[in-house]
Parts: structure tokens; sequence; C-alpha cells
């Protein structure tokens, strides 16, 4: 069995912003296939580089050369419920790893907040949700297997070829592709989540006492207002009391995609209506308390389409850049009708996570699809990397390996095991030229 080739077309992300052109798409079943089309590209002198699902807002799965297509190479391997870990190929999505879990009675610790990333450009980019004691995705991973640029197979683990299990936890691509990777799991927990309004003096001045007294703690706040949306998710002995099907359809499809979706839209046409807007959609989230398994608590619907940048900073930096960007806001003029999301995470020990040594807040700024987004941005930017930020790998930024060796103390390991994995380049493209170096 071979590997289906697809002739050339253009792929385009999500959100609509990046376009590559490639020389020829390939879709592997098998981690074989994937190693013989990559081995093939490598002997032609083409670049090859995998994409997810395209939830990146970068150009970090761009190539002119082999684009490696995951939609085939998906499922799960292994199920060990003895030593707590699910092994799945890489092209499987957030959702369909999430539901093959809950089938076994079992779930992942913490996730970001939408499915429809594939595991391995989710792990790739750094996805990550918000938790007091645990984090990202790939801190949860216990292995992998990684096709490099010779078509090798490496077995990657914290016992097998350590170093390079560091790195590619979050590799960004660099390092190889991913074939299939091994998650830590437990058994399946119930989470009650209390959502609840909550105004932007009191949230900034709480800020340290909410992520100390909850397991998972982040919230929105809507610029022009003093209006903030927070989320707290914690662990329960139950009884499960999901969302109402009807009311959890007025809320998250009808309040949360579609009503905001015309207010994004009718913002974009009509500027001078972002702030009333804005304080509108403040006020339409009201209060609601539910139980259930973890993924329907941590993931939701995100059907409006939008541009995201999204800094890590040093935890005790955050309240303080969120105060700077608010007064940005209102001094510069401008018109955001996107809210503004909070979350933070755990130290961790994998080289490039964003979260890497320090524990960390997440502040991200977003702008609804085709409203220019440089001003609100550039600005943006400017403030987080005054405090040492860290740009998320998968979304919009300026920075380049200069900047970013200065704020990751491990770059310098990353980048010794990409010179020994993949000497010529065969993953590279534009984006990692930028932020990794030559």
């Amino acid at each position: 069995m071979t590997a289906t080739t697809r002739a050339s077309r253009p792929w385009r992300n999500w959100a609509g912003n990046v376009t590559a052109h490639p020389v020829r798409t390939v879709a592997p079943a098998t981690t074989e296939e994937l190693s013989a089309a990559v081995a093939r590209a490598a002997g032609e002198g083409l670049k090859v580089k995998a994409t997810g699902s395209g939830h990146s807002f970068t150009t970090v799965a761009a190539t002119d050369g082999v684009l490696i297509c995951p939609d085939r190479l998906t499922g799960p391997l292994a199920v060990d419920r003895a030593a707590g870990t699910v092994t799945v190929r890489a092209g499987t999505t957030l959702r369909e790893l999430n539901r093959t879990l809950s089938a076994h009675g079992l779930s992942l610790a913490n996730m970001g907040d939408i499915m429809e990333q594939t595991v391995s450009g989710a792990v790739s980019t750094g996805t990550h949700g918000t938790g007091r004691d645990s984090g990202a995705i790939a801190a949860q991973i216990r292995g992998l297997e990684l096709v490099t640029a010779d078509g090798s197979v490496l077995t990657c683990s914290a016992r097998e070829n350590p170093e390079v299990f560091a790195a590619a936890r979050v590799g960004l691509g660099a390092l190889g592709v991913i074939a299939a990777v091994t998650f830590a799991v437990e058994p399946e927990f119930l989470l009650m989540a209390r959502e609840e309004p909550m105004a932007f003096g009191r949230v900034t001045e709480d800020f340290d006492a909410l992520v100390a007294e909850n397991e998972h703690f982040e919230f929105f706040w809507f610029p022009h207002t003093d209006s903030c949306v927070t989320k707290r998710n914690n662990r329960s002995a139950g009884p499960a009391a999901p969302i109402g099907r009807v009311s959890g359809w007025v809320t998250d499809e009808l309040v949360s995609n579609g009503v905001f979706g015309a207010a994004c839209a009718l913002g974009r046409a009509v500027p001078a209506t972002v702030p009333g807007l804005a304080r509108l959609s403040g006020r339409a989230l009201s209060a609601r308390t539910y139980t259930d398994i973890p993924y329907k608590v941590f993931t939701s619907p995100r059907r409006v389409r939008f541009l995201e940048m999204e800094y890590a900073l040093p935890r005790e930096a955050a309240m303080t850049a969120l105060r700077e960007l608010r007064a940005m806001i209102e001094r510069r003029g401008l018109r955001i009708g996107f809210p503004v999301e909070v979350r933070t995470a755990p130290a961790d020990d994998i080289p490039l996570s964003t979260a890497s040594g320090r524990d960390t807040a997440y502040i991200a700024v977003h702008m609804y699809r085709g409203t220019p987004h440089r001003p609100y941005f550039t600005a943006a930017e400017q403030i987080m990397t005054a405090h040492g930020g860290r740009p998320h790998w998968g979304k919009l930024h300026s920075r380049d390996a200069a900047y970013l060796a200065g704020v990751y103390p491990r770059f310098g390991e990353f980048a010794a095991v990409r010179d020994r994995l993949d000497p010529h380049r065969v993953f590279g493209n534009d984006y990692l030229r930028r932020v990794l170096g030559e």
C-alpha cells in the first residue's frame, strides 16, 4: 500500500490568511508510507512540511515543496490502562481523541478550548488551555514516533532518545514529521464549571487569588468596557449536571457564535458601532454553573473566524501588561470588537514551550477576519515584549531568532538537536528561518 498523492493545489489555513502552493500533497496512512514520502522528497531536494487542520495563523506549516496531509494518518493505536497511556496516530483530531478516551472511561488532565486540531499540530505549536497545576497538551506527552529527514523513524520518550523527546514535544515541525503520539491519561472525572460576569477591576486585583483557588481559571475582557466573563473549572464528585440542549444552543451557538458573528460583521463595516456592541456583548452572557466530563467543559465551538496573537508572560507581569493594553486601546482610539482572553499554565521543562521554566499567564488578542489588525497587534506586541513575552508559535507575531533566543534559556539546546536531525533543513520554510535562524 502506498500513500495517496494528490495533484498540486493551493492549501489554505482556517483563518484564510495563509496560502501555500506545494509541488504535491501526500496523504500517508501508515508510518511506513510517511517515511517513504519524506525520503523521496528529500532525495528530490524538496522541502517537506506536515499540515494539521490549519488552525495556526502563522506560516509554520506552509511549503512550496511536499505537503504531508494528515487525513488518513488517524485513529488510536493502543490503550494501556495499566500504564495510564493512550497512543494515537498524528492526524487524529482532538475531537476524535477525546471521544475515544471517553469511550474507554479515560481523559486528558487538561486541554485547549477547541477540538478541531490534529494532535500533532496541537503539540507542535504548543497548544494549551488554562491550569494552575496541569500544563499544556505537550506536557502530557509520554512518547513520540518521529520521521526524520532521511526517512528514519525515531521512537522517543524520557528513556529512549531523551534529548530528541525533550525538544520534539514542541518541535514546530522543525525536527521531523510526527507519526504517532503517546499521551498520559487518567480515569475520566467530572468538572464543575462556574461562569459569571465580573468587573475588570475586581478580576485584575484578585487575579492571583482566583488562579490559586481554582484548578482552571480564565477570563475574557471586552475592550471599551469594564466587563469581564470569568470561568472557573474544578473537579467535582458529581453528580453530572450538563448544560441543557436548548440553553446550551442558545448560549454557545446563538449568542457566542451567531449573534456575536453578526456584531463582528457590523463592527467591521461600521467601526463607530464597536464600543456600543462591545458593551452589549459584555452584558449578553449571564452566569451559569454546570458539571460534565472534561472535554465537554474545556472546549466549545468557535465558528466566528478571526486572526489572533497571543503572548506568554511571566505570571507576575500579566495584570500590569493587561492594564497597559487597556490604556493603549483607549489612548490610540482603536476599535476592538473581540474580547481579550487571559489564561495560565504552570512552568514545564520543554525547551520551546511558552511556559518553559516559568509560571505563565497568556494574553491573547483577536480581530475579526477582514478587519485591519496590524495597528492593534503591533501595539499589543510592543507591550508584551517589554515584559519578556514569548509569542505563541501558531499565532501571529513579528519576533525573530535573535529575540527568541533571549527569552528561551534552552533555545540553543533545541537548535543543537535540529542541527543533528535536519542539517540540510528538509523541514525548513520561511517561518522557521525567521524564528529559529539558519
